[in-house]
């Protein structure tokens, strides 16, 4: 990698934001499949998001129930070279997902595991949703290391189907 190169990756992309849901131990997911079923929190992706663009690997946009999701734009990471997806743009490298929304006021990081450590360095905000258990999963979150950050909203929550605490933390890049 050349020096110009890594200077890229240490640069923070204002427009770039992470919304994640994570355990506590952050596990995010299971075979594919979310480790968790928050209604709320699906109701909240939908606000933030819409209206903006979705950034993914491939296996996050196949766990998707059914999309594209409406009113959003989504590109899709991979690096199958014959990939196409009906109703998404592919792109075949972080840098390339970059450029397809660097006149993006804000552009939305979903998924999955590798997707979220390439532009975790990058991102200037997370949209992070805490349950407050561990769980056994196969994919996990990069470690945040809340030194790094400035928590600008924080808001707790009772799930009684699910019987566990949540919260919602907007965080800030310092």
């Amino acid at each position: 990698m050349s020096l110009s190169k890594s200077k890229q990756y240490l640069m923070i992309y204002k427009n770039i934001s992470v919304i994640v849901a994570v355990a506590e131990n952050f596990a995010i997911g299971k075979d594919n499949e979310l480790l968790f079923h928050l209604p709320d929190d699906l109701k909240r992706f939908k606000t933030i998001t819409s209206g903006h663009s979705l950034i993914m690997g491939r296996n996050t946009l196949l766990s998707l129930p059914r999309w594209p999701l409406p009113n959003r734009r989504h590109i899709v990471i991979t690096d199958r070279k014959d990939d196409y997806f009906k109703g998404c743009e592919t792109v075949f490298s972080l840098d390339q997902a970059l450029q397809k929304v660097e006149n993006e006021e804000e552009a939305f990081v979903i998924g999955g595991g590798l997707v979220y450590r390439q532009f975790y360095p990058l991102a200037a905000k997370i949209y992070l949703t805490v349950v407050h258990k561990s769980f056994e999963a196969d994919t996990y979150f990069p470690e945040i290391d809340f030194d790094e950050w400035i928590e600008v909203e924080h808001d707790d929550y009772y799930d009684a189907e699910n019987g566990f605490e949540y919260s919602y933390i907007n965080l800030i890049r310092k």
